[in-house]
C-alpha cells in the first residue's frame, strides 16, 4: 500500500490542474475565439464560462470533501446519485474525452516541431512515427509510478508558464485602446440575436481549453490530504481563466479581429512576432511544445485512472483492474495507449480522424459535467444545504447550455461513441452475472442508439461533417 511520502501534495494537485488545462488550447485561444466572436461577445463569453465553471469546480469541491468515499470524482459522482449505467456513462465519456484529446495535442505538438524541424507537419508518416515512438515513451514513463509523473508535470508546468507569462506582459505594453474597441460588438451596433450567436460560438471553445479542471478530482485517491483536491481545483481554475481572458483580451488590443482570425497555429506565437520579430514566434513554439508535454503527461494519467476505478467496483470489466507493482493500472494504461495508437495510424490516409477527435473530445466531457453537477443538486437537497444547491443549479444550466451550444451535430455524434459503450457495459454487467439494466437505464440506452442511427444516416448524407 502507498504511504503519504507517495502521495500528491497540494502543489502537485495543482500542477496536475492548470498542466492538465493549459495544453495547446490555451496557445491558440486568440485566434479560436476571434474566428467567430468579437471583444464584447468574448467577454460575455468569458463571464459566462468564468460562472459556469467556478460553479462546477465548486461543486467538485464540495462533494469531494462531503463524500471522501467516492474516489473517482467525476464518475462516481454520477454513479452515486443516478445508478451503474449513468455512472458508466460518465467514466466511458470522460475517458473517450481525454485519450482522443491525446489524439489532437500529439498532432498540434508535431505540428510546433514542424517549426525547427520542416520534416513535420503534424499528420505526415515522420509525425505519427514520432507521435507513436513518444506515446509509448510516455506509456513507459508513466508506468514507473504515477509520483514519479506528477513531480514531472510540476516541473513540466512551471517552465511553460514562462513563456506564457512573457507574452502577457509584452501585449500589456503593446495593447492599443482604439484597436480593442473597433466594432466591438460586430455589425455596427449592439443587436441581440447577432451578439447570441457570436457568444455561442466562444462556449466550445472555452470548453475545449478547460477540459482536465476536474484532473485533482479524477486522482483524488492520490491525494496526501482529501482537502487539498478542492483546493487545488479551485486555484487551478481561477489561475487558469485568469490567464486565457488576458491572453484572448489583449491580442485584441493588438490586433483586429480580422487580423486574428486568420493567423496560422499557435496564434500567440505570430501575435508576438508581429510584436517583437521572429524570434517571438520560435520562443512561443518551444513554450507550446513543453506545454503539450505537460498536458500530455496530465491526460494520460487521467485516461489510466478512470477505467480502473470503473473496473474495481464492476462498472469496467475486470481487465482494467490489473496493476504493475509500481501500483499503475498498467492493463488500462496500454489498453488506452493502442487505441491512441490506432487512431494515430489513421492520420496518414486523412486528417478527418484529426478533426473528430478534437470536437469528439470537447463532447464527450460534456454528460460527465452535467451529471456530476446534477448530483450536487440531488445531495445538497437532501442535506438541505441551500446554498451548495444553488451552486449545483447554476453549473446543472451551465452545462446544458454547453450542450445547447455546442449544436445537434454534435449531440448526435456523441451519440455513436455512448453507443459502443453499451457492449461494454453489457459485458461487464455479465462479469458480475447481474441484470445490465434498469427500465429507465434501458430507455436511455436505446435514445443513444437512436441517435447513433440518425447521426450516422446523417453523415453518409453529408448533412454532418467531421
Amino acid at each position: 500500500m502507498d504511504n503519504k511520502e507517495n502521495k500528491l501534495g497540494l502543489l502537485a494537485l495543482i500542477a496536475l490542474v492548470i498542466g492538465s488545462q493549459i495544453g495547446g488550447g490555451g496557445f491558440n485561444v486568440a485566434t479560436d475565439m476571434a474566428a467567430g466572436a468579437n471583444a464584447g461577445p468574448i467577454i460575455l463569453g468569458w463571464i459566462i464560462t468564468g460562472i459556469g465553471m467556478m460553479a462546477l469546480v465548486l461543486s467538485f469541491q464540495n462533494l469531494t470533501n462531503k463524500r471522501p468515499d467516492l474516489d473517482g470524482g467525476i464518475y462516481s459522482f454520477a454513479k452515486a446519485g443516478f445508478g451503474s449505467y449513468f455512472g458508466f456513462n460518465s467514466a466511458w465519456g470522460y475517458w473517450l474525452s481525454v485519450w482522443l484529446g491525446n489524439i489532437a495535442f500529439l498532432t498540434l505538438l508535431f505540428s510546433a516541431i514542424g517549426y525547427f524541424l520542416p520534416l513535420f507537419n503534424g499528420a505526415n508518416l515522420a509525425s505519427v512515427l514520432g507521435a507513436s515512438a513518444f506515446l509509448w515513451l510516455l506509456i513507459f514513463f508513466i508506468s514507473k509510478g504515477i509520483h514519479t509523473a506528477a513531480l514531472l508535470n510540476m516541473i513540466v508546468t512551471t517552465a511553460k508558464l514562462v513563456p506564457i507569462f512573457l507574452f502577457i506582459i509584452i501585449v500589456i505594453f503593446a495593447f492599443h485602446f482604439d484597436t480593442f474597441t473597433v466594432d466591438f460588438w460586430g455589425s455596427g451596433t449592439f443587436h441581440f440575436a447577432d451578439v447570441l450567436t457570436q457568444t455561442k460560438s466562444t462556449m466550445l471553445v472555452t470548453l475545449w481549453v478547460f477540459t482536465g479542471v476536474e484532473g485533482a478530482v479524477v486522482l483524488s485517491r492520490q491525494a496526501r490530504k482529501k482537502k487539498d483536491v478542492g483546493k487545488a481545483t479551485v486555484i487551478g481554475v481561477i489561475s487558469t481563466l485568469t490567464i486565457y481572458i488576458l491572453i484572448s483580451l489583449l491580442s485584441l488590443g493588438v490586433m483586429t479581429r480580422q487580423e486574428l482570425s486568420t493567423l496560422k497555429s499557435p496564434s500567440m506565437a505570430y501575435i508576438l512576432e508581429s510584436i517583437v520579430g521572429p524570434w517571438g514566434a520560435a520562443f512561443i513554439n518551444l513554450g507550446l511544445i513543453v506545454s503539450l508535454l505537460g498536458a500530455m503527461l496530465s491526460w494520460t494519467l487521467f485516461s489510466a485512472e478512470i477505467p480502473y476505478l470503473a473496473g474495481k467496483d464492476g462498472t469496467f470489466p475486470k481487465f482494467f483492474t490489473k496493476e504493475n507493482k509500481h501500483h499503475v493500472p498498467i492493463s488500462s494504461l496500454i489498453f488506452t495507449g493502442l487505441l491512441i495508437q490506432l487512431f494515430l495510424l489513421t492520420l496518414l490516409v486523412s486528417d478527418k480522424p484529426y478533426r473528430f477527435a478534437y470536437s469528439m473530445a470537447s463532447s464527450t466531457i460534456l454528460v460527465p459535467y452535467l451529471f456530476s453537477a446534477f448530483y450536487q443538486v440531488k445531495y445538497s437537497w437532501q442535506q438541505k444545504e441551500t446554498g451548495q444547491m444553488i451552486i449545483g443549479i447554476i453549473a446543472s444550466i451551465y452545462s446544458i447550455w454547453i450542450l445547447y451550444a455546442a449544436g445537434v451535430g454534435y449531440l448526435l455524434l456523441t451519440a455513436i461513441l455512448y453507443s459502443l459503450g453499451i457492449l461494454i457495459f453489457l459485458y461487464a454487467a455479465k462479469e458480475k452475472k447481474q441484470k445490465a439494466f434498469k427500465p429507465f437505464e434501458l430507455i436511455w440506452a436505446c435514445l443513444f442508439v437512436l441517435m447513433a442511427i440518425v447521426a450516422i444516416i446523417m453523415l453518409a448524407a453529408g448533412k454532418i461533417t467531421i
